[in-house]
C-alpha cells in the first residue's frame, strides 16, 4: 500500500475512530468547498452536520477556515470552490452562500427544462470523444438562464433567474468539492482528502 493510499485509508476510518472516543488520533472534519486560495493553501468550507456524502446537511455557520498540508503526500487534489450548497426541484429553489453577508439565501427560480436519471457518463453532460465531463454550471447571461448538473441527484436542471443575480459570479451556481481533513490543531489540516475528486478504491 502506498502512503497516499494509507492516508486515504485513514481519514476514511477516522470517523469511526472519533466516534469510539479516541481523540488522542486527532480529529475528522468535513463539509463543501466554498473558497480556496492555492497561493495561500487556505481553503474555507460549509461544514457537513452529518457528515454523511450520500445526504449531507450544508447549514453549519460560520463557514470553516484551514490552512491545507504543504507535503503532496499528505494531499489530494485541490478543491473547486462554489458557492451552491443545494438545489431543490421540486420547490425550484436553490441555496447558495452569499459571500457578501456571510450566510445562506434561497432563491426561487423558474424551471426552464429538467432531466432525471442523468448519471456521469449520460451524453448530455459528458463528452464521450474528448473523454471527459462537460463542464457545468452553464450561465447564458443573454437568456437569464443557468444549466445545473447534480451528479449526487442525477439531474440536469435550466432553470431561470431574475436580472439581478447575473452579476454574481459563474460559480454562484456550482457545488463546491466536498473536502476532509484530518488536524490536531484549530485551522491546520495535517491531511487533506478531496471526497469529489477520489477514489478510494483505486489502487
Amino acid at each position: 500500500m502506498t502512503g497516499k493510499s494509507m492516508w486515504r485509508t485513514l481519514l476514511v476510518a477516522l470517523p469511526l475512530v472519533l466516534l469510539l472516543g479516541c481523540s488522542e488520533y486527532g480529529k475528522v472534519d468535513q463539509g463543501r468547498v466554498i473558497s480556496y486560495d492555492p497561493a495561500t493553501k487556505t481553503m474555507v468550507f460549509i461544514r457537513d452536520w452529518k457528515n454523511d456524502t450520500m445526504n449531507p446537511d450544508y447549514t453549519h455557520l460560520p463557514p470553516i477556515t484551514y490552512v491545507l498540508p504543504t507535503d503532496p503526500n499528505e494531499m489530494g487534489p485541490e478543491p473547486k470552490a462554489g458557492g451552491r450548497m443545494k438545489i431543490d426541484n421540486k420547490k425550484n429553489q436553490i441555496t447558495i452562500f452569499d459571500p457578501g453577508t456571510q450566510n445562506f439565501k434561497t432563491i426561487d427560480f423558474t424551471m426552464v427544462d429538467f432531466k432525471e436519471n442523468i448519471d456521469k457518463q449520460h451524453p448530455l453532460v459528458y463528452d464521450k470523444d474528448a473523454g471527459k465531463a462537460k463542464k457545468f454550471p452553464v450561465v447564458d447571461k443573454e437568456k437569464k438562464t443557468v444549466t445545473i448538473y447534480s451528479g449526487r441527484q442525477k439531474t440536469l436542471s435550466v432553470i431561470s433567474l431574475p436580472e439581478e443575480y447575473f452579476a454574481l459570479p459563474d460559480n454562484t451556481w456550482d457545488a463546491g468539492d466536498e473536502a476532509r481533513v484530518y488536524y490536531k490543531e484549530e485551522g491546520k489540516a495535517l491531511r487533506f482528502m478531496n471526497i469529489t475528486k477520489t477514489d478510494i478504491f483505486k489502487k
